[in-house]
């Protein structure tokens, strides 16, 4: 890991084997989540440095399209695609992709086998979505160029069986060759300098990135993350499939001790993320939701976060 001059008021780059492979100055990546993970988003991510991703959770696909399509009018740094294989079953989700001209796709909530050949005979580069040793080396098999390894204390889609990220990532790391994104707890420079000691690559910022000032969903979602506690998700679906984890509201305190949720639960998710009803759907949320404090613009938690980085890193040297 190298470091450069930077312009004034914006850090220098911060050279890692991603950065180098994805084209990014800093090694940050934005998690892909539901309707949030769109060109508004995204594209402050990359312009900031870091590497903004579009999703394909919500199925919308056509508007997708639209939002990559505006994603190219708003940067001209590099971003990615996800594929939640869970949520998009179309099998021509591949040509979808490479018709974009997408460089960098994440594969997640599903078989890395399924996709990454076809991916990467098209040229793209890929990484999978872990939760486990198991699933990293089944991705690693498959010929994936790059994990993001998911720790439990992450919001959203989980292993039912969960892992935390301070296990996850150094047992990953002592078992693969492949460079790793470590998400799942993370917010800022501390916890980032954390995860590079474990064994990270890089790192994929989620609930940080939900209650950004250019995050798309309500206020009343950016305020609740702000003022929670570090008690204050749940995991649900513990003992079924898919886990989850959650905003703790009185809508998922009900679920929290039901043995299967369906997701029908999720009920009018539209008018959580975009009519700010906290009740009417399922805020999926990380536990660092505990350790956020404002709502920032995206510029400000990526130069910070990366600006501690650096001080936390040099500190490490009086230990040594």
């Amino acid at each position: 890991m190298t470091t450069a001059t930077s312009t004034p008021g914006r850090p220098a780059p911060l050279k890692t084997p991603i950065t180098e492979m994805l084209g990014i100055d800093y090694p940050i990546v934005q998690a892909p989540m539901g309707w949030i993970a769109r060109s508004q988003l995204a594209a402050a991510v990359s312009n900031a440095g870091g590497l903004g991703i579009i999703e394909t959770s919500s199925g919308e696909l056509d508007n997708v399209r639209r939002e990559i399509i505006q994603m190219r009018e708003l940067t001209d740094k590099p971003f990615g695609v996800n594929i939640a294989q869970l949520f998009v079953r179309d099998p021509s989700i591949v040509q979808f992709v490479v018709d974009q001209g997408v460089k960098f796709v994440t594969t997640s909530a599903g078989d890395p086998t399924k996709y990454t050949a076809q991916l990467k005979d098209a040229g793209l580069t890929v990484f999978h979505v872990v939760p486990t040793l198991a699933a990293a080396l089944k991705a690693v098999g498959a010929g994936v160029d790059g994990l993001v390894v998911e720790g439990g204390e992450g919001g959203g889609f989980k292993n039912p069986r969960d892992v935390s990220t301070m296990v996850l990532v150094p047992l990953i790391a002592s078992h693969v060759d492949v460079p790793i994104v470590a998400a799942g707890g993370i917010c800022d420079g501390a916890s980032m300098a954390a995860a590079f000691a474990l064994g990270a690559h890089a790192v994929q910022m989620g609930t940080r990135m939900v209650s950004a000032a250019e995050s798309p969903i309500h206020e009343n979602w950016k305020h609740a993350i702000v003022s929670a506690a570090e008690t204050d998700t749940v995991f649900l679906n513990r003992f079924s499939r898919p886990g989850l984890r959650a905003l703790r509201t009185e809508r998922t305190t009900r679920l929290e001790h039901l043995d299967h949720v369906d997701m029908s639960e999720f009920g009018t998710a539209m008018d959580l993320y975009f009519g700010g009803d906290m009740e009417s759907s399922i805020a999926l949320t990380g536990e660092v939701a505990g350790r956020i404090e404002s709502v920032r613009p995206v510029l400000d938690i990526i130069h910070d976060t990366i600006r501690e980085f650096r001080a936390v890193a040099a500190s490490f040297t009086a230990y040594a």
